[in-house]
């Protein structure tokens, strides 16, 4: 078909402009050369208008069709931002900041919107208008919903709006999509176990921290396994446990706990914050200890509207020559939720084929997914916004 004919063109050029990116990553929202780049690509490809600094360094395009009879405004978003992992691919174009990679495929959503925007700009074939996002900090910083906080639907007046994730372990070609609840919540906790210090040898003069604070952990699991229906999902892990002492011979007197929350359904997430917060002040205080809870919401369920969710399998459809494969909820979380909120539409999952999984530091994005990606951008405009 056309749109593949094309991409299958452009994908040398596409695939240098992702390994220049995976080479040169930036963390959250200091993505300024990334942003420089995609901002430079935009106004080359002839966008109508290119606007910077939305997220501090968030990147919008505005492309507009042949025509504008529909009134249609869609958005489509692509994330920026890379992870504070030591890479160990041993490519050629591999990591040159110490400490930071590409190991989630942002390098591969942007270059793959890059592309989709430059066909585009050049055929124009839509009755309509396509908005291309370029968002920064996905992992962790937010910034879905800073650009939403700022203003971004409005100001585009977007009615509708798609995301895009690489998937390893799916096939290069193949998608995945389901609507409703898609990725989870994402809340973090931090818990500070408070006891009295005292040497290993008398215990009976201390209040053993790193007891109180083992048992908490325990307890805790109790959340997904005695509180929460067992249909309904949730996943509560401590991920990080730390004393104020390393000696062999002192029982701490303060120990801190950190770990995440994730949950599919608001009624669940609000149960699992209530009893994290009891679980960890009574089991304290069984053994003499005080608990104190700081619980931070962080991203909510992604959810894809159902009728948007639809379009985007047709769309997939027609590329692939599949449809799409059902694609099970999935308990990470993602930014994109926030852009959801705001406004209807869907999030897919393009297969990136026998690769480790994102944020392993072997991870790479295949390029070979990048005209599928890329066709799929044309398909949802096109079949969104038919020419007149």
């Amino acid at each position: 078909m056309p749109i593949r004919n094309r991409f299958a063109e452009l994908l040398p050029e596409i695939t240098a402009w992702r390994r220049d990116l995976h080479e040169n990553p930036e963390l959250l929202f200091d993505t300024h050369r990334t942003a420089g780049i995609v901002a430079g690509k935009l106004r080359e490809f002839g966008c109508d208008e290119v606007i910077e600094g939305i997220a501090k360094t968030g990147v919008v395009g505005v492309i507009r069709g042949r025509s504008n009879g529909s009134g249609k405004v869609i958005g489509l978003r692509a994330d920026m931002d890379a992870l504070p992992i030591f890479e160990a691919t041993g490519v050629e174009y591999a990591s040159k900041t110490p400490g930071v990679m590409h190991a989630c495929g942002h390098d591969g959503h942007t270059a793959m919107l890059l592309g989709a925007a430059k066909y585009l700009a050049e055929t124009r074939n839509f009755d309509g208008t396509v908005v291309v996002i370029f968002q920064p900090a996905e992992e962790g910083g937010g910034g879905g919903k800073v650009m939403v906080d700022e203003g971004l639907m409005e100001r585009f007046a977007i009615q509708e709006i798609y995301g895009m994730h690489n998937m390893p372990g799916l096939p290069v070609g193949q998608f995945a999509i389901r609507p409703g609840p898609f990725f989870a919540a994402a809340d973090q906790f931090e818990i500070e176990v408070e006891g009295k210090g005292g040497h290993a040898a008398k215990p009976h003069d201390a209040i053993d921290t790193t007891l109180a604070a083992s048992h908490i952990v325990v307890a805790l699991q109790s959340i997904a396994s005695r509180n929460v229906d067992p249909l309904h999902s949730v996943v509560v892990s401590v991920c990080s446990f730390r004393t104020e002492s390393e000696a062999h011979n002192v029982i701490p007197q303060h120990v801190v706990l950190r770990g995440t929350v994730r949950s599919h359904d608001p009624q669940v997430r609000d149960l699992a914050e209530e009893r994290l917060k009891r679980i960890a002040a009574a089991t304290a205080e069984a053994f003499g200890a005080e608990a104190r809870v700081n619980y931070e919401r962080g991203y909510p369920v992604m959810v894809n509207a159902r009728e948007q969710t639809e379009f985007a399998a047709e769309a997939a459809r027609a590329v692939s020559g599949n449809a799409p494969l059902e694609a099970p909820p999935i308990m990470g979380g993602e930014d994109f939720a926030f852009m959801l909120e705001a406004r209807p539409g869907a999030y897919i999952l393009v297969g990136n084929g026998d690769t480790p999984m994102v944020h392993h530091p072997q991870y790479n994005f295949d390029d070979d997914a990048i005209p599928a990606g890329c066709s799929f951008w044309a398909e949802i405009v096109e079949q969104r916004m038919p020419a007149a």
